[in-house]
């Protein structure tokens, strides 16, 4: 059994104040029964998971929307405080104003939205994403190419946040770990620059086969305890 899976459900109680740490996803067979205990059964995976830590990276919504009803039973499958990390690709604008009112069926449990954008840096696409957005909603937006350098404070200007941003001026932070593996000491590194951030903080571990990810996850939270 991974380091950390033992002691996982300490996840859910940081006592830094509103940081929610998961993982990218939960829907693997591969993290049976290493996280997973064999007796859970694949529809039973995000119930498991959610009494272990309070947010999940929400990643199927960025190639295909599901229908509303998805949305609510997954809602109905975790507790109160539950947050969902909702993905949104860029590149279909035209999809935002029916991707938010299905994700909306969430209801509490929606969290930050990851407005996902590999093209280079164009001015008029940010404009219409934030124009066809919820303002109401946390955007944070994940800007894959090195032109958008320099982009937080148009971002700020409309409330929203750039993936991975350490702003402490930010309304929130959205922080990927993404190159596994990690050491103690890395995750010791994490768990401070997390503690130094004011506003609510969601940081996800990323997928592997293995179920290293709700190991370093668990971690993570037993080390901002």
């Amino acid at each position: 059994m991974p380091a950390g899976i033992t002691s996982v459900v300490a996840a859910i109680s940081s006592s830094v104040t509103r940081a929610y740490v998961g993982t990218s996803g939960w829907s693997y067979p591969s993290w049976r029964p290493g996280f997973y205990p064999a007796s859970v059964k694949p529809p039973d995976f995000l119930r498991f998971y959610a009494e272990r830590f309070p947010t999940v990276e929400l990643n199927t919504t960025g190639y295909r929307l599901p229908a509303e009803e998805q949305f609510e039973r997954w809602a109905a499958q975790v507790p109160d405080g539950f947050r969902f990390a909702v993905k949104f690709q860029a590149y279909r604008p035209e999809q935002a104003g029916t991707f938010v009112e299905r994700v909306r069926a969430l209801g509490d449990c929606l969290g930050p939205i990851r407005v996902v954008l590999q093209s280079a840096r164009d001015e008029g696409m940010l404009t219409l994403l934030l124009g066809s957005l919820d303002p109401d909603l946390q955007l944070a937006f994940d800007l894959r190419h090195p032109s958008w350098e320099g982009i937080e404070p148009r971002l700020a200007e409309a409330g929203a946040v750039r993936v991975d941003s350490l702003d402490p001026a930010a309304p929130f932070h959205y922080l990927r770990l993404r190159e596994p593996p990690y050491t103690d000491s890395d995750l010791g590194d994490w768990a401070e620059r997390i503690r130094e951030l004011a506003a609510p903080t969601f940081a996800y571990v990323r997928h592997e086969d293995q179920p290293t990810a709700p190991s370093y996850a668990a971690r993570l939270s037993e080390l901002l305890d």
